[in-house]
């Protein structure tokens, strides 16, 4: 069984809506998963754009998500913890790019184990901290232009 990552707000490779971008409401998407490998014990998931002005975006990073949780919807799980954005902020930041059509990707990684990082760590301490232990990854991209 394949590890996927998905939505009920967007398909694969098309527009995220607005309202969950800074033009909307800045909501996060619902994501769900399925196809889990064997010996998940958390999930870590981040959002970036590889297409900002600056370099890859940080929209979202969350880790320590339990196994047993299958979805992101609303506020976080229980033992999830948020860390920091390209924003500098430890919330979800929707898209939000200053021209052209972006692409937004939500990757999850399942860990073989509950990461020991303080709340409010970054995209490259998360990456250092699951070296050697990420099982498998999903991923699920969306694109946003905004209409000016």
């Amino acid at each position: 069984m394949a590890f996927i990552l998905a939505s009920h707000d967007f398909e694969p490779e098309t527009p995220i809506p607005r309202q969950f971008t800074c033009d909307g409401a800045n909501s996060p998407p619902e994501l769900h998963w399925s196809g889990a490998p064997e010996g998940t014990v958390s999930y870590a998931l981040v959002m970036e754009d590889p297409d900002a002005p600056s370099g890859n975006w940080v929209h979202w990073v969350v880790y320590n998500i339990p196994a047993s949780v299958q979805e992101l919807i609303g506020p976080l799980p229980r033992g999830a913890v948020s860390g920091t954005t390209s924003y500098g902020t430890s919330a979800y930041g929707g898209p939000c790019p200053p021209g052209g059509v972006h692409r937004y990707f939500f990757r999850l990684y399942a860990l073989d184990h509950e990461l020991n990082l303080a709340g409010g760590a970054d995209k490259n301490q998360l990456m250092e901290a699951q070296r050697g232990h990420v099982l498998g990854e999903a991923e699920l991209m969306g694109t946003y232009a905004r209409q000016r």
